[in-house]
């Protein structure tokens, strides 16, 4: 594919501007053609406009017909793959089999919410029927069901260059709900961006939709993410990135004269506890997985496990040989940007001189490795100086995790309690083990949107019990997920309708139940049609 490097405005494309950027070679540092040319204000006010004049129509198409937009993306998508994971490699540094795997999850993600619509039963349908009879007063004929809200900014993530992305679970869920949808591409990925834009362009025109149902804007900071998010027409967000970034993006959305819901999946540290009957049986297998995790896509993972909580005992030690082995024999890691790099570097620093933290391993990057190679390092602090620090529990982003050691359970205990919100939590241990220590598990359920045993958090299956959220400041709201079918319900609303004929209301309403899916009706669950 020819890449424009000009924004995706309906069936359009940008202008040329004065203010371009390229995508960068995290390996070699070159500049990657073609240059990409930032959106105009005019060209924000052009998608949104857009994307509003498309959504009474799109809002109203049936599940069958968005389930067929749904899986031409992910067809399109998978016609291009081979020449996508090329540039996608090119501007990230990550691995083929890794960005292949990503490309599968996306397109699998498209088909998940393609089946969710096409069954239907997810919007709720609620319905109490009148009695005339009742007294004091007669009941009146109550119908409710979960509606779209209108344009959803989405927000690509620097380390998800596809299923976070364009066309991730953002996307997806939105437009499964009925909303259209206007993406902020991510800077540092902006050819494997417009690619799969270009393939959602292409499948909007395929199913004879409206231009307005898809938009794809570029620029290399934050304006036209900001003035996409203060725009009038604009009714919700969703973003993966740094709690300083999504922090500002709520900030905005509630400085609106109408505010916004953003849903935001910005940091997590996802605890990891060892306990002791896990230690006795299997030190150097975790060991062996939990140095896999916290390295993989070097670091860069949003459920990276960057605390361990384990106890001062010899079993312990033989894990903490076998980790620093790990360490030693790892290869230098890349990091997708420079800022990740610089980022990574400061914190690395700054633990470094803190007296109550040790460097127990690290692996220095080798001159060739690139100008945004780095190596992998684990540190060590005991539980009295964790909690003593506020800092320590704090994100780095990048390939390093912090053992820390406990003396007692009470110490444990204490940590748990003062953690704050977590994508996951991770525990190792025994059936035993659970029953001996149950008060922990009590209190991760506070702190975690996912509650691993005896697995590691990186590796986020996509289905439809699984839960990629948590409480504040993994996500801005802990009562969401960005990956399974449930990330639908963040871009929806519930809607009621009272007395309305049969005739106009909606096929999920009327008495007949045409499309056979699950309803409430006065109480009781049933795909039976209203006699």
């Amino acid at each position: 594919m020819n890449l424009s490097g000009r924004s995706i405005i309906g069936f359009q494309s940008g202008t040329v501007t004065n203010e371009i950027f390229h995508a960068r070679n995290p390996k070699s540092g070159e500049d990657l053609e073609p240059s990409y040319f930032a959106a105009t204000p005019d060209e924000v006010d052009r998608a949104a406009s857009l994307a509003h004049q498309a959504f009474p129509i799109y809002s109203q198409l049936s599940g069958r017909d968005k389930a067929a937009f749904l899986r031409k993306i992910a067809a399109n998508i998978e016609a291009m793959a081979e020449e996508l994971v090329e540039r996608a490699e090119q501007e990230t540094a990550l691995a083929k089999a890794r960005l292949q795997g990503e490309t599968a999850r996306t397109c699998g993600q498209l088909r998940l919410f393609a089946q969710v619509v096409e069954e239907g039963s997810w919007v709720g349908a609620r319905i109490d029927r009148a009695d005339q009879d009742r007294k004091p007063a007669p009941k009146p004929d109550i119908r409710s069901m979960l509606r779209p809200l209108g344009p959803v900014v989405v927000f690509g993530a620097s380390n998800f260059p596809l299923a976070f992305s364009v066309a991730g679970g953002d996307t997806a869920s939105a437009l499964a709900a009925g909303n259209t949808v206007i993406v902020k591409g991510h800077w540092a990925h902006p050819g494997t961006s417009e690619m799969v834009g270009h393939a959602v362009q292409e499948a909007v025109r395929e199913c004879s939709l409206p231009e307005g149902v898809f938009s794809l804007l570029f620029d290399r900071g934050t304006q036209v993410g900001i003035a996409l998010m203060k725009h009038p027409l604009v009714k919700a967000a969703g973003f993966t990135g740094s709690r300083t970034a999504g922090r500002t993006l709520m900030d905005v959305a509630a400085a609106r004269l109408e505010p916004i819901p953003v849903y935001a999946e910005m940091s997590s540290t996802n605890p990891v506890f060892i306990l002791p009957g896990a230690l006795r049986e299997r030190a150097e297998v975790i060991a062996a997985g939990l140095h896999a995790s916290f390295t993989l896509g070097a670091g860069q993972f949003c459920t990276k496990p960057g605390m361990v909580f384990l106890p001062a005992t010899a079993e312990a030690s033989g894990l903490v040989s076998k980790l620093q082995q790990a360490v030693n024999e790892s290869v230098p890691f890349h990091l997708l940007t420079g800022a990740i790099r610089s980022s990574y570097e400061a914190a690395i620093s700054a633990r470094r001189t803190k007296t109550n933290v040790n460097l127990i391993a690290e692996k220095p990057p080798s001159g060739n490795g690139g100008e945004l190679s780095v190596g992998a390092a684990v540190f060590e602090t005991d539980a009295q100086s964790f909690l003593k620090d506020e800092k320590l529990a704090g994100e780095i982003f990048g390939p390093t995790t912090l053992l820390i050691r406990h003396s007692n359970w009470d110490e444990v205990l204490e940590a748990a309690r003062n953690l704050e919100g977590h994508l996951t939590a991770t525990i190792h241990g025994t059936e035993q083990d659970l029953r001996e220590f149950s008060a922990l598990i009590a209190i991760l359920e506070r702190k975690a949107g996912r509650l691993v045993f005896n697995g590691f958090p990186t590796g986020v299956e996509v289905g439809h019990a699984m839960v990629h959220g948590g409480p504040y400041p993994a996500t801005s709201d802990g009562r969401s997920t960005s990956v399974g079918s449930h990330a639908i319900f963040r871009f929806c609303r519930p809607l009621c309708y009272q007395g309305f004929p049969q005739a106009t209301l909606p096929d999920e309403l009327k008495d007949a139940n045409p499309l056979h899916i699950w309803r409430m009706v006065d109480g009781k669950m049933t795909t039976e049609p209203i006699s």
